[in-house]
């Protein structure tokens, strides 16, 4: 079930860019487009646990510290990380901003493993390889790229702060309910993206209702699904295996791009999306062979077992 959650998160979140697109294309502006997405997923969320209140904390009131970290994991996390990745997107073609973002799952592996919250077993370490040899091959296979330092570094900057932000939210993903901590971090990134538009001048709203439509899309599917997917994905595997698993989104925004917007499949994107699906394969045999042996612990039982004390 973690796995599946995590898959189905990474094709919420790889329709984003065609959502994008299509937004893009009947005048919505970046800066309104993500203030709105945060907006109104937050929106959306708050109105879910005003009618479901079982869905928070068993009516219980969360601990101030943890509403302020989650709070901070939209405000500084999120918010930060779409910033840099729209500025990367600026500077350098969007295969290449995508590909140097896709270093996080080896980073959260790494981070995770030097923090003592997870083993760098051989099967993960594999998984990692194969994974980013996958998604290199579906990213470079759109075609040539061209290059810009400051570009790359922003990236990269980008898949840092994702970084942080996956092993922060496993700190918190385990206690707070998944709606609750996704409310917050949707409200907090949707304060500092306000604050931004305000300070800029404001946010340009003019748009047809087409533009509404995408945008709805993207509020909904690519973020209160995709973040509620990913939190209970994270809450059952751990943030190496969660960050792992999400490779997939690059190859479904490939093949949704190729079916929605006519861009050429090429047969070595094909190659690179079975080794993202051979990654997810890896580190779902690893656990099962555990259970057989009788152990009866998945790898994230280590962090999770940390957490309960």
């Amino acid at each position: 079930m973690g796995a599946a959650l995590c898959l189905l998160s990474a094709a919420c979140f790889g329709a984003m860019a065609v959502f994008g697109k299509l937004a893009y294309a009947v005048g919505v502006e970046p800066g309104a487009l993500l203030l709105l997405r945060f907006a109104l997923a937050a929106a959306l969320l708050g109105f879910v646990l005003l009618v479901r209140p079982d869905l928070r904390s068993g009516g219980a009131r969360p601990p101030l510290r943890l509403v302020l970290t989650a709070l901070g994991l939209g405000a500084v996390g999120y918010a930060t990380q779409a910033a840099l990745y729209f500025s990367a997107l600026e500077r350098i073609d969007a295969s290449l901003v995508a590909l140097v973002l896709y270093t996080y799952p080896a980073l959260v592996t790494l981070a995770a493993a030097l923090l003592g919250r997870e083993r760098l077993t051989p099967a993960r370490s594999a998984a990692v390889l194969v994974a980013s040899c996958g998604t290199l091959l579906v990213l470079l296979g759109a075609g040539g790229v061209r290059f810009d330092s400051i570009g790359v570094v922003l990236a990269f900057g980008a898949a840092v702060t994702y970084t942080a932000y996956i092993l922060v939210a496993d700190t918190v993903v385990h206690r707070l309910p998944p709606v609750l901590l996704s409310a917050l971090v949707m409200a907090g990134a949707a304060l500092t993206l306000a604050v931004r538009g305000i300070a800029g001048g404001g946010v340009e709203l003019g748009f047809g209702p087409a533009g509404w439509l995408w945008v709805g899309c993207i509020a909904v599917v690519s973020t209160v699904v995709a973040m509620l997917a990913f939190f209970a994905g994270l809450r059952r595997t751990g943030p190496s295996t969660a960050a792992i698993l999400s490779t997939f989104e690059p190859v479904v925004t490939t093949v949704l791009a190729a079916v929605t917007l006519g861009e050429f499949l090429a047969p070595v994107q094909v190659l690179g999306g079975v080794l993202v699906l051979a990654s997810v394969a890896v580190v779902q045999l690893r656990p099962r062979r555990r259970a057989r042996r009788g152990t009866g612990r998945r790898p994230a039982d280590g962090i999770r077992l940390a957490f309960d004390r």
